[in-house]
């Protein structure tokens, strides 16, 4: 049986396929359409994981999606009367609420005629982020937490998972939220677009805080775990704010009130120039945003007795904080989904439909993060006989010349893997394109732009020349996992690259281009077993170095991660790199930037 579960009308749309409850496919809608954080009813997420799984929606049963409008609705026209938000926030929220009930004619619009004959669940949001960190994970019984910035009248809700069952706990209702606040403090840091907390994080590294008393008139801890947020500092919870979900980027309007500006002075321009005032404001943020999670983490590690936790929401991709949870509570075993964001919702609500409404036992752990498409051969060679005029689709062993590129296919995967590990040495940026995309905003080693972490001028390259990216942004090191302890503080697997750990001392130098300002890094650690290819390239880089990492990136530039083959030679070439590397055929430039 197939349950087919969707984010829709909200960013960050994506689509999952579940097959006797075991993850068979699943990708963002913004990896199709282009555009970041796409939002809007994700049509060729939905057709391209039902290709993938070889079956069409007219066979598919379930079909839930991980919003729910009936839920709390009395307490948001409650808050509605009391508040009188303005008619253009309320019509914006009206008009998504009625994309979201009207799923059943999208369905059947897109089975082509065989009709659409299954049941549509809609799950609350929340529970879907529950679902999607507990049912992926290998815990048993396990504390289970959501942190965001609100969804169907939540911003946070706590469970314990046991078998296949949620019962929650406790809630946090809107209008407090730590997600707003993180996003507010962005956008009026300069930051607008949305999604954009990660740089906030970033730039907290340089920070001091400094503004961490007037950041806790705004966050006040509470009995039994929980926080308020005050209302006078955001527009969300007095005038509304504007969202648009429509088929594209989504936009949210400003979210921080006059108050904040008395309170921290005027906002930043965007593009302006960044100040110390900023950067300890970030600092300030992380640090009060640090305070309420932990309060909360330690009150449901009390609450619930359990040694382990299963983290989601779109908090959960704060991997600054995350990298902190073993020190500073009593959690020994954490999981976090790797798209833990609102596109991580869509394996969640299908998980929710599987266990907890047809009452499915439990058969499945995510072991890895690639679920999306991958591409046959013919499809590779065709991009490059596109892209590259003179190359006719077939490479003798020494390769083909075209203009100032050389064209090769590898028949024997040890030759590939050293000859890369030699470009990276030599200090060759490397497009690395294998397998299926991965499931969530992470490159994990299939969709990744690798350098040598030594060479510590890298960083800046890379932020200019190829990322076009502000200065301040880190790398992340990715590491052979059996090495982790000889290079990280802590020895636990991150694969999923959701967790900022110390590097040792002793090892910062050695991997200076991987290392952040204050001496950490976003780690992903890579096992045989989860990418055999990527796990040996690390080991032929080794062998090759001493150095068991490789400085990873998202293959991209301005843009979503890319997917398919042509869009990784059209970034390969519009960014500059000096070697591609596509399943079992590279592309490297006759003389390296």
């Amino acid at each position: 049986m197939d349950v087919l579960g969707l984010n829709a009308f909200h960013g960050d749309s994506a689509a999952a396929l579940l097959r006797e409850g075991a993850f068979q496919a699943g990708i963002e809608e913004e990896r199709l359409r282009r555009i970041k954080h796409w939002a809007g009813f994700p049509r060729e997420s939905l057709r391209t994981v039902l290709e993938l799984g070889q079956t069409a929606l007219s066979e598919v049963q379930h079909v839930a999606i991980s919003r729910d409008p009936r839920r709390r609705l009395a307490d948001r026209l409650l808050f509605a009367l009391r508040h009188r938000p303005s008619w253009s926030a309320v019509k914006s929220r009206l008009l998504n609420l009625r994309e979201v009930q009207d799923l059943r004619a999208r369905l059947e619009l897109m089975a082509d005629g065989a009709g659409f004959r299954g049941a549509i669940h809609r799950v609350e949001h929340h529970r879907a982020h529950l679902a999607s960190a507990f049912y992926c994970s290998a815990f048993a019984r396990a504390a289970c937490l959501t942190v965001d910035g609100f969804g169907d009248f939540l911003s946070s809700q706590s469970a314990l998972g046991r078998e296949n069952h949620l019962e929650v706990i406790d809630e946090v209702a809107f209008p407090h939220s730590l997600g707003i606040l993180y996003t507010a403090t962005t956008q009026f840091l300069g930051f607008p677009r949305y999604g954009d907390e990660y740089k906030v994080m970033a730039l907290a590294a340089f920070g001091t805080p400094v503004f961490l008393a007037p950041m806790r008139k705004i966050v006040r801890l509470t009995e039994e775990g929980r926080y308020e947020t005050d209302p006078a500092f955001f527009r969300h919870a007095t005038e509304g704010v504007t969202m648009s979900w429509d088929d594209g980027e989504p936009v949210l309007g400003a979210l921080w009130s006059d108050r904040f500006e008395q309170e921290f002075g005027p906002p930043r321009p965007p593009g302006a120039p960044l100040s110390d005032r900023e950067r300890d404001l970030a600092a300030s943020l992380q640090a009060v945003y640090e305070e309420a999670f932990f309060h909360r983490l330690n009150w449901l590690q009390r609450r619930t007795g359990s040694p382990a936790l299963c983290l989601a929401g779109g908090c959960a991709l704060n991997s600054v904080a995350n990298g902190k949870i073993s020190a500073r509570t009593d959690f020994t075993d954490v999981f976090i989904q790797p798209a833990a964001g609102d596109a991580g919702t869509a394996l969640g609500a299908a998980q929710y439909v599987w266990h907890e409404v047809l009452g499915r036992p439990r058969s499945f752990s995510m072991k890895h993060a690639y679920w999306g498409p991958e591409f046959p051969e013919a499809r590779v060679v065709a991009a490059l006989k596109q892209r590259f005029p003179g190359f006719a689709g077939d490479a003798p062993p020494e390769g083909t010349t075209s203009g100032r590129w050389r064209v090769r296919r590898y028949s024997l995967e040890e030759e590939l893997l050293r000859d890369t590990a030699e470009a990276l040495a030599e200090g060759r940026i490397v497009g690395w394109f294998q397998g299926r995309t991965e499931w969530g905003p992470r490159a994990l080693g299939n969709r990744s732009i690798l350098a040598d972490p030594r060479r510590e001028e890298i960083k800046r390259v890379l932020n200019e020349r190829v990322k076009r990216r502000e200065d301040f942004r880190p790398f992340a090191p990715s590491i052979l996992e059996e090495r982790v302890s000889d290079y990280f503080e802590g020895s636990s697997p991150d694969p999923f690259m959701l967790t900022v750990r110390p590097i040792r001392p002793q090892k910062r130098t050695e991997i200076a281009a991987a290392v952040h300002v204050d001496g950490t890094g976003r780690l992903q650690t890579v096992s045989q077993s989860q990418n055999p290819r990527f796990w040996a390239l690390l080991r032929a880089f080794e062998a090759r170095t001493g150095v068991p990492v490789l400085l990873n990136t998202s293959f991209n530039e301005s843009e979503p991660i890319t997917n398919t083959p042509e869009e990784a030679v059209d970034c390969f070439l519009r960014a500059g790199l000096d070697h591609l590397v596509l399943g079992d055929w590279t592309v490297a430039r006759d003389q390296p930037r």
